[in-house]
């Protein structure tokens, strides 16, 4: 019997182990699902005018109505579209009587990225977002080509000569800039607890049913 001692003792240890993960793993999905219903529902709520002094922390996909002109100097973002294939988002400077703040219009083809944009007085509804594209693996700005690789507020916003705010536009009406919005929306933040938790499960009964053999293997020798 003492040699059946230690594969039971690891059987139940590991099990319990494993299970354990894959039970806080389901805790996470929970957690993260209630959280991304709030984000959802702040995101499509009625939109207010935009606050005087908007925070990352407070404001985060607050939606807002912003009304100015646009036109000028612009900072393309080089991306792709499923569907459509590479292009750039187009994100310029709009300006009004008091303010002026960047704004996110959407996708464009590769092809109509020097094209024009511009609009005495538009009226975009959209989202705030203080996105966290940049990182040490960044390439900077193309300043001579005019492509850019991430949303870095601070810095198109020293470029632009606009406050530090990013309006990511839903809809955009009082003039036709040719761009295809791209809302802010959750399917960028990942859920994979489930799969985690589908993960930690597997190895538990995989390590139950290694455990079994070398218990009856342990027991064979016994005998």
């Amino acid at each position: 019997m003492r040699r059946l001692w230690f594969p039971i003792l690891l059987g139940l240890v590991g099990v319990a182990i494993l299970c354990g993960l894959g039970i806080w793993q389901l805790e996470r999905l929970g957690q993260k699902t209630a959280l991304l219903a709030a984000i959802e529902g702040r995101i499509t709520a009625e939109p207010v005018p935009l606050p005087a002094s908007p925070s990352p922390d407070a404001d985060q996909y607050l939606p807002v109505t912003v009304e100015g002109a646009i036109g000028g100097q612009e900072a393309p973002v080089l991306t792709s579209v499923q569907g459509q294939g590479a292009g750039y988002r187009v994100v310029t400077a709009m300006t009004s009587a008091d303010r002026r703040v960047l704004v996110d219009l959407g996708f464009v083809p590769e092809a109509d990225k020097d094209l024009p944009r511009m609009a005495e007085r538009a009226r975009v509804t959209g989202n705030l977002l203080w996105p966290q594209e940049s990182d040490a693996w960044t390439p900077a700005p193309d300043q001579g080509r005019n492509i850019w690789f991430a949303r870095d507020i601070a810095a198109m916003a020293d470029a632009l000569g606009t406050e530090p705010i990013l309006v990511v536009a839903r809809t955009i009406d009082g003039a036709d800039l040719g761009t295809t919005p791209l809302p802010v929306d959750t399917a960028g933040i990942p859920n994979d607890h489930l799969q985690y938790a589908i993960t930690w499960f597997s190895l538990a009964a995989v390590w139950a049913v290694m455990s079994l053999l070398l218990i009856r293997r342990a027991r064979k020798a016994t005998s």
